[in-house]
């Protein structure tokens, strides 16, 4: 029995409720379905990491940290992006840890979206970018992806462009889709927002997580990009922590000025022993070097097992994500799909359609191989036995 109050109430989101997301982990669990839907790893992260926060621990390092994170770790976050990609940013004023991925990125939309500015994001997308914008009093202006390519057509970006435009959104590598940005869709962005004050806030949780010998196109690759964007990305996904809720963001000192404002009140710091082990195992590169080889090969094994599936799999540049077309032996919508492979074949998959404000239904299912490969290989299994319908 819940408990009964009074209050009356007027939510800020009216039209946010119970998502797919919700729906497919409660069936999953009611089925014990293999999980090839959640983009977090199942198997563990390196022991030293773990050693590292214990000894932090055990050091007293159980308090808060700085407002803006640990020193040691924002030199070494500057240092990595200094040496990946050639800008320099200043580790005092323009590095800030953060709780999570996730609170970096509505503390840079709340700190510089006002109401009545508009936001240009890009779908599928990430399901938080919208509401954030929306709690700002502002409104996201969504441009979708061409399919199955999933790239920006940027006539459409330049003719969404107004004077209330204050941020475009970008997310690479991209998830759900697993496609990155080339360094033409760099010069493009670079033509639109020449002489405006348009700030490019940019996802690039997955950098470390891009294919095929190509290199991560981000915003620190580009000075006229650098300049006027917020970049966001998360140790989380870097070291197979999720759970750590730790991340960071780099951002000219003016622009990082007003998105501190909101942290500081939002979480005023983020967790502390972790940041000390971060800054420890961040002192060997291949930390992060050796990743788009180890994901890559999950990609592989995982395509190599679907040969014989009956899905189309479009390719994937980078993340932890694939995905899979099924319009060609079923015309099921793919919320509805996803269901019935979870119901009948016992694994877990997600609907693009769940990363569309409108519910576009391209008839693709996202699915993700940041899993052990044990997992990989019961999960195929059970998709190559699925029957058209």
């Amino acid at each position: 029995m819940t408990l009964r109050t009074p209050v009356q109430t007027r939510s800020k989101l009216p039209d946010v409720g119970t998502t797919i997301f919700t729906v497919i982990g409660q069936l999953s669990a009611q089925h014990n379905a293999i999980n090839l839907s959640q983009g977090a790893p199942n198997f563990s992260c390196d022991p030293k990491l773990v050693a590292s926060v214990t000894r932090a621990m055990e050091a007293g390092h159980n308090q808060y940290a700085a407002m803006t994170g640990l020193q040691p770790l924002k030199e070494r976050i500057a240092d990595k992006i200094a040496t990946l990609y050639g800008t320099q940013y200043d580790p005092a004023s323009e590095v800030l840890v953060t709780a999570s991925a996730s609170e970096g990125l509505y503390s840079a939309i709340s700190g510089l979206v006002h109401p009545g500015d508009e936001v240009i994001y890009f779908e599928p997308s990430f399901d938080s970018y919208a509401p954030i914008v929306r709690l700002q009093g502002a409104t996201p202006i969504a441009i979708k992806l061409t399919v199955p390519d999933f790239a920006v057509n940027w006539d459409e970006v330049r003719a969404a462009i107004t004077p209330r435009t204050r941020m475009i959104i970008i997310n690479t590598p991209h998830n759900p889709s697993g496609q990155v940005f080339s360094a033409n869709d760099l010069q493009q962005l670079v033509a639109l927002t020449r002489n405006t004050d348009i700030i490019i806030l940019s996802d690039e949780v997955y950098e470390h997580v891009v294919f095929d010998g190509e290199p991560h196109h981000g915003m620190a690759t580009h000075p006229q990009l650098a300049e006027r964007s917020v970049i966001i990305s998360s140790f989380g996904k870097t070291y197979h922590v999720t759970g750590w809720r730790v991340g960071y963001c780099v951002a000219p000192a003016v622009l990082m000025d007003e998105i501190c404002k909101v942290h500081q009140f939002l979480m005023f710091s983020a967790d502390t022993p972790m940041q000390h082990a971060f800054a420890e195992h961040m002192v060997d590169p291949q930390t992060w070097l050796s990743l788009s080889a180890f994901y890559q090969r999950k990609r592989d094994l995982l395509h190599s097992l679907l040969a014989d599936s009956p899905f189309t799999l479009l390719p994937s540049a980078g993340s932890f994500f694939m995905l899979a077309d099924y319009s060609q032996f079923s015309d099921e919508r793919d919320s509805e799909l996803v269901k019935r492979l979870i119901v009948e074949y016992g694994v877990a998959t997600i609907p693009l359609s769940a990363f569309y404000a409108d519910g576009t239904d391209n008839k693709l299912i996202r699915l993700s191989f940041a899993k052990d490969e044990a997992t990989l290989r019961a999960g195929a299994q059970a998709l190559c036995r699925v029957k058209p319908r």
